[in-house]
């Protein structure tokens, strides 16, 4: 099902993506690079081809789960589906705050943030290591709640469609919008390394979660973002960008040893050991 929808939304995507390459053609040149995008779309492709191995593989996790539900609720309900949209949107809040305090789950999480531009083609930055890292336990309790398995992928599909449209520096401030929905000045904020704008706005639809759980901070317009990560990676080589920062997890994890191994894969990503020098 995610699959389809994704598929099906893919010459949306692309159209989008060309327009907005033309409209930045000489407004603002180096926001796109073929280099750049042609990692993009790399990445792309292999996640896909991951997420749908390990649906394949989990999806009897969720049916397993669904079986010992707390609800019985009427998966065609309208009042059931947005149950379900918010639903996912409060746990896909946490997955992606734990992704970025976590270290084991920012290994995957950190080939998004990689590039050094934001724009559309960003979206597609991601990583065919979630699977491993965990992200499909965030959406194990729909299951237990009552949600049918089918209907959770499928939410997931329109959120992660949502997100495409937020990777731009083409839209400006969206007036009351910004205060419900996450938008694309919301998400600039999230994609820049400056250290005020750091580990905030994890909205994945609503940005409610952010005011209530204090970590919103609005673009600021005298402070332009600085896009990418503390230790940029310079790199464009797709296996570089995926595996960097698991390599890098579990060589301080050996050196550190014992608890502080563990420090290591579970701790934040601050405390790394071979934390890359800002540049």
């Amino acid at each position: 099902m995610e699959k389809l929808i994704l598929l099906a939304l893919a010459p949306v995507f692309l159209a989008c993506i060309a327009a907005e390459a033309w409209y930045f053609r000489k407004r603002q040149p180096d926001n796109y690079s073929l280099v750049d995008t042609f990692a993009n779309a790399a990445l792309a492709l292999m996640h896909q081809g991951s997420d749908a191995l390990a649906w394949t593989l989990l999806i009897g996790v969720f049916f397993l789960v669904y079986r010992h539900r707390l609800f019985d609720l009427p998966p065609a309900s309208l009042w059931t589906v947005l149950a379900l949209v918010v639903a996912q949107d409060f746990f896909y809040y946490w997955f992606h705050r734990a992704s970025h305090r976590v270290r084991w789950l920012w290994a995957s999480h950190v080939t998004h943030h990689s590039s050094e531009r934001l724009n559309l083609s960003t979206a597609f930055r991601q990583s065919l290591t979630y699977p491993i890292s965990g992200m499909w336990l965030f959406w194990l309790p729909l299951a237990w709640l009552g949600f049918q398995p089918g209907n959770i992928i499928a939410v997931v599909a329109i959120n992660l469609a949502f997100q495409f449209f937020v990777h731009t520096q083409a839209i400006g401030r969206l007036g009351w919008l910004e205060a419900v929905f996450n938008t694309p000045s919301n998400h600039r904020v999230h994609h820049a390394r400056n250290p005020r704008y750091i580990d905030r706005n994890y909205a994945g639809v609503l940005m409610i979660w952010d005011r209530l759980f204090g970590t919103f901070v609005p673009e600021d317009a005298a402070l332009p973002c600085d896009y990418g990560i503390v230790g940029q990676i310079h790199s464009y080589n797709p296996l570089t960008l995926t595996f960097h920062e698991w390599r890098a997890m579990f060589a301080d994890a050996a050196r550190a040893g014992g608890r502080r191994g563990l420090q290591q894969l579970w701790g934040p990503p601050e405390r790394a050991l071979s934390r890359v020098k800002p540049t």
